[in-house]
Formats: C-alpha cells, sequence, structure tokens
C-alpha cells in the first residue's frame, strides 16, 4: 500500500492511524532480527502521535497525505529526547534536546515517527555492515547489502516497515540503497531541504531526501519537508511548489539525454539492458531521446572524493580519539582525510565550479538524464569487489561511480526501480536533471511508473 492509498483509506475510515502504527510496529519486531534495520525502535511514543492523528482527523484537522502515516529516519536526524547515534560509538549516548528541521516539518505535517534506522557508519560508505549495531541486511536477498549509507532506510521501506523513510546523500547515499533494495530514492537539489539538526559529514555535499515505494510517494514526502530554513546557511529561498504529479502526466516532447560517454561503460548486464528498456519505454510514450556526450565524469568523481575526504575529516577531528571508537573502513577514510594538502581541496572546489559551468551545456540540449544508478546490483554482504566486464572492482568505488559527481554537481537526481536482474535483485534507473527540477524528474517517474516501470513487490512483504 502507498502513501496516498493509507491516507485515502484513513479518511475514508476503512481503518485508523492506531491499527496502521500497530501493524508497522509488529512487522518491525518481526523483521529485526532478520534484517535489523533499525537502531532505536520508538513503537510507544508513535502509538500516541497515532492516537492524536485519529482525534485530529475525526475532528476535521487535517494536515495533509501523511497525517497518520508511519515513517522512520535515519539515525542521524536528530530527535529531541531520543537517542540519535550517527551509527557510532562517538555518538552512541547522545541525546539531542531539539529535532532536525526535516522531522519538525514531518511531524507538523502529522507523520508518525517509528524510530530510528540503521545505516553505514557515520554515513561514511555503502555498506551498512555496521562494527557497532550490526550490518543491515536486503529483504530481497538477506545474504546481499542493503546499499548504504541509508540501508536501514532503504530495507525498511522495501520489507513493508514503515511507508516512508528519511535518508541522506552525500556521494549516493539515498539513491544506492533505493538501487539494491528496490524502492524509490529521491536526492533533491542542495540547498532544497533543510541540513539543520543533521549530523554532518560533508558540508558542501550533503542532502537530506526520501525513500518510499512510489515516485508519487517521494513527491508527498518532499511537499512536506521542502523550502527555506534560516538555521541552514545553504537554504534556498527559492518558492516551494506542489511536486506531487497528476494522474496521467506525461513525457510527451521531454528531451531525454542518453549519455555516448561514461555512464554506459562496464555495467552488469542485466542493468545496462533495463536501464535500456527504461529508455527504449520512455521514447515509446512520447519522449524524445537524445544522444549527449556529458563532460570528464571521472574527472568530476575524483573532484567530488577530494571535497568529501577534506571536509568529513575537518568535521571529524575533534573526536579522532580514541581511533577503535570507530570502524576500520571509517577510520581509514578519515586518516586519508586528514593527508590531503589544503591546495588539493582549494584546487577541487575551482574544478567544481567549472563543471557545473559545462553541465549547463548539456541541460540546454536535454531536460534530463537517464543514467544507470548502479553499475551493479546488491553484493554479498562482505564482498569486497564486484566483477564487472571482466574487471574486479572495488564495491565501494564502483557502486558509487556513477551517483557520486551529482553530488559534487548538486542537482537533483531521482532513482527508480527499472527491473530485476536474473538472480531476482532489483535494478535502478537514475533520472537527473538541472538544479531546482524536481518537479520535472518527479513527473517523469511517475510517468514511467504509470507506464509499466517499475518492479513487483519484494517478496518480504
Amino acid at each position: 500500500m502507498t502513501i496516498r492509498e493509507a491516507s485515502e483509506a484513513l479518511r475514508s475510515r476503512r481503518f485508523s492511524s492506531v491499527e496502521l502504527t500497530s501493524a508497522a510496529a509488529i512487522r518491525i519486531e518481526r523483521s529485526q532480527a532478520t534484517l535489523n534495520a533499525f537502531i532505536t525502535v520508538t513503537a510507544e511514543r508513535a502509538m500516541k502521535q497515532a492516537q492524536q492523528a485519529d482525534a485530529e482527523l475525526a475532528a476535521g484537522r487535517d494536515r495533509g497525505p501523511l497525517h497518520g502515516i508511519p515513517m522512520a529516519v535515519k539515525d542521524l536526524f536528530l530527535t529531541r529526547g531520543i537517542r540519535t547515534t550517527g551509527g557510532s560509538k562517538v555518538y552512541e549516548n547522545f541525546v539531542p534536546n531539539h529535532d532536525a528541521a526535516v522531522v519538525e516539518r514531518l511531524e507538523a505535517a502529522g507523520a508518525v515517527m517509528l524510530g530510528k534506522l540503521n545505516m553505514h557508519e557515520l554515513a561514511y560508505g555503502i555498506t551498512s555492515a555496521n562494527p557497532h549495531f550490526g550490518a543491515v541486511r536486503n529483504p530481497w536477498n538477506v545474504a546481499h547489502s542493503p546499499g548504504g549509507s541509508s540501508g536501514g532506510s532503504g530495507a525498511a521501506v522495501a520489507a513493508g516497515l514503515v511507508y516512508a523513510a528519511m535518508g541522506s546523500d552525500t556521494g549516493g547515499s539515498i539513491r544506492i540503497p533505493a538501487s539494491f533494495c528496490g524502492t524509490v530514492g529521491l536526492k533533491p537539489t542542495y540547498g532544497r531541504v533543510s541540513r539543520y539538526g543533521v549530523l554532518p559529514l560533508g558540508y558542501s555535499l550533503d542532502h537530506m531526501g526520501p525513500l518510499t515505494r512510489t515516485v508519487r510517494d517521494a513527491a508527498i514526502v518532499l511537499n512536506a519537508i521542502a523550502g527555506y530554513d534560516r538555521r541552514d546557511e545553504t537554504s534556498s529561498r527559492r518558492p516551494v511548489i506542489d511536486y506531487v504529479p497528476d494522474d496521467g502526466c506525461s513525457v510527451r516532447g521531454v528531451r531525454i539525454g542518453f549519455p555516448e560517454n561514461f555512464y554506459f561503460e562496464r555495467l552488469d548486464g542485466d542493468v545496462e539492458a533495463s536501464v535500456r528498456g527504461a529508455v527504449a519505454r520512455a521514447g515509446s510514450l512520447g519522449a524524445v531521446v537524445k544522444s549527449v556526450r556529458v563532460p570528464d565524469i571521472a574527472a568530476l568523481n575524483t573532484v567530488a572524493r577530494v571535497i568529501l575526504l577534506a571536509e568529513a575529516s575537518a568535521m571529524m577531528e575533534p573526536c579522532l580519539e580514541p581511533r577503535q571508537s570507530f570502524g576500520s573502513d571509517v577510520r581509514a577514510l578519515l586518516d586519508q582525510g586528514r593527508l590531503l594538502p589544503a591546495t588539493d581541496y582549494v584546487n577541487a572546489q575551482r574544478l567544481r565550479r567549472r563543471f557545473r559551468r559545462e553541465f549547463e551545456k548539456v541541460w540546454a540540449e536535454v531536460d534530463c538524464l537517464f543514467l544507470p544508478t548502479t553499475p551493479n546490483t546488491a553484493p554479498g554482504i562482505g564482498e569486497k569487489t564486484v566483477r564487472l566486464a571482466g574487471q574486479d572492482e572495488d564495491v565501494r568505488l564502483a557502486t558509487t561511480r556513477l551517483v557520486r559527481g551529482i553530488n559534487a554537481l548538486g542537482y537533483p537526481a531521482l532513482s527508480m526501480p527499472c527491473g530485476l536482474s536474473g538472480t531476482g535483485l532489483p535494478i535502478g534507473l537514475q533520472i537527473v536533471g538541472p538544479a531546482f527540477e524536481e518537479a520535472l524528474i518527479l513527473r517523469i517517474g511517475a510517468a514511467l511508473e504509470d507506464g509499466g516501470v517499475g518492479i513487483p513487490p519484494c517478496p518480504a512483504v
């Protein structure tokens, strides 16, 4: 059931928010030993919120489509009076005295918050094999990774534990779990959603966004969380619009860019076939598919990695001792960042601006880009390499190869399911648009969903 369907059922009194929340809490309890999607479950608090939602709806006070809907947030969103760990020992006993802006807005919209989701430590990785709180597992196949760093968010939505979950995306951390878990994941434009009250990783790369079951559900959540926040110095004053696509929306006449370089190199065969199939389907629905040449994405990825290494290490500098507080992979990355010369960081920022100028030429030719989200499907838990086009590649570098650069550019990007591999694992299509064109990429995604692009529900549901 989608957010839209559940919202309509609440208003027609087919069931109550208390019933929805109770059923979700039972699913979470039953799945936790297997999926390990949550770090902290707040079922008792959620039941009180659900009771309040039912009372308000009965009294005619309707806060919108999220009113009474069970959700959860990645455990780096501050929650007043509830532990926020960031998936790390550094914060394992941290209990904030205020909420993140996103949490404030979701609760103002009437959402019922069922807890804090497991994640890769400090959001600095793509496996969600957390050394402190245990590995998150993929509901499609529990021997496989859900992706990261928002792995608990992807697993919880895919398994039907909640109707939507919040994630963060610094180098692909919303879109990768969406791809591996077969959900929709939206990374809005940098500055579109407030970062206030979120444990930072890369100051100039962090984006906040939802993972949901459908594109329109992602739009519903974006409507609730988007907008200016004076507490976030990077927050945009650009007006918020209604992002939910109309029923029967169309891609007719939309210029879809199909990159002739980089993005379709070294892909798993099933991934390439599924994404090309989605491109063909968009063409059959009236879109105009155009070959385009994109700037040097390998160089852009290097720029993004340098910026993240420096910013993450600067952010964690006060907490680097004792070293055993960190998992070995995160500790190694923090050490690397401390070794970078300041000149490398400054030059990376200069190159970043140049790449943005170069991408403006791309947007003059096309309205959006269609790309694979990840070149591979979900690897097995603990796997260090993945084989692509006859080459063994590091899992982390391969998995972030098609998503990382978009963070440096700050553009909005949507990952949506577009097929299953021969082994039954989800495949993600990535739709990237110009800055603040969330409405466009959501409309395109919804039209594709309406036109049959997607996957069946996860067997775990």
